[in-house]
């Protein structure tokens, strides 16, 4: 008989996949290619994402008295950049879209290829294979994003009809992952409640946010707006993920990345508010 483990296995994949195939089946690949070709907005977005992120996290955990579950569950946090509902944050935001449309396969390319490589050097005592988490990683993240970019090249139509089923989808997988935890893992949830997992969570989002807005180097308001956004938010999918492959799975662990549901989200709700202000007096000045 199936286990309550390897349930929430099965809803992590789809929810991956949900998410991200959605996220293809949402990307403009012209306006992609052509936001690509801008090496500032590749450099900032490599930069911020797997350089300075990371050292933030770091330098969290030194900072605010975290069990070294949550410290770990916050590193791993910092290596996940760009969260598949970028784009409604964007429009919430008045952003730049032609950013968010190069900064999403950009991230989740370099999640697949960076954080096989830093996570087993930046989380202490989590055995991982480099190999295993690269191999899952491939299938469950980049191969949906990647057909639902193809779906929608090629098949318009079709992407615009099976989009909002991708959506839904998401959406109830993501409810199903709140389900399981509270379930499986309510009392470690709870003592998370009562600890600095969340503030962690919230300074770093905050910090990223407007640290990587501040210090855009020549790029519009709009444009630093959606950068900011990209940088402070997280792709649960990838967390999950990599979380299936560790061989130590400290249930206080995965609650930090459950965490990273529901927080990160109100966040980022609040910042993509504040960012649409700050377009609203950059017009009113124009």
């Amino acid at each position: 008989m199936m286990s309550a483990q390897d349930m929430f296995g099965i809803v992590a994949i789809l929810y991956c996949v949900a998410n991200l195939g959605s996220m293809g089946l949402e990307l403009n690949l012209t306006e992609t290619m052509k936001s690509l070709k801008s090496p500032r907005l590749i450099s900032l977005t490599l930069v911020w994402s797997w350089i300075l992120a990371p050292a933030l996290a770091i330098l969290i955990t030194k900072i605010l008295p975290l069990s070294d579950a949550h410290a770990a569950g916050l590193l791993l946090f910092s290596l996940a950049p760009t969260a598949p509902m970028l784009p409604i944050l964007i429009r919430k935001a008045k952003a730049d879209m032609d950013t968010s449309a190069a900064m999403m396969p950009l991230a989740v390319v370099g999640t697949v290829i960076l954080m096989p490589l830093i996570a087993p050097l930046l989380i202490p005592g989590a055995s991982v294979s480099s190999f295993e988490l690269a191999k899952q990683l491939i299938i469950t993240v980049l191969l949906p994003l990647v057909a639902g970019v193809l779906i929608k090249v090629y098949a318009s139509k079709l992407a615009d009809k099976i989009f909002p089923y991708f959506k839904k989808l998401g959406s109830i997988t993501t409810l199903a992952l709140l389900a399981f935890t509270v379930i499986m893992y309510g009392k470690e949830l709870l003592n998370a409640l009562g600890s600095f997992a969340v503030a962690a969570q919230v300074l770093f989002i905050v910090v990223t946010a407007f640290v990587s807005y501040l210090f855009g180097f020549g790029m519009n308001q709009a444009q630093r707006s959606a950068l900011a956004l990209g940088i402070c938010s997280r792709n649960g999918g990838a967390m999950f993920v990599a979380f299936t492959t560790f061989t130590v799975q400290d249930p206080n662990f995965l609650v930090m990345l459950l965490l990273a549901v529901p927080v990160p989200v109100i966040m980022w709700l609040i910042l993509a508010r504040y960012f649409a202000s700050r377009a609203d007096k950059v017009v009113a000045t124009d």
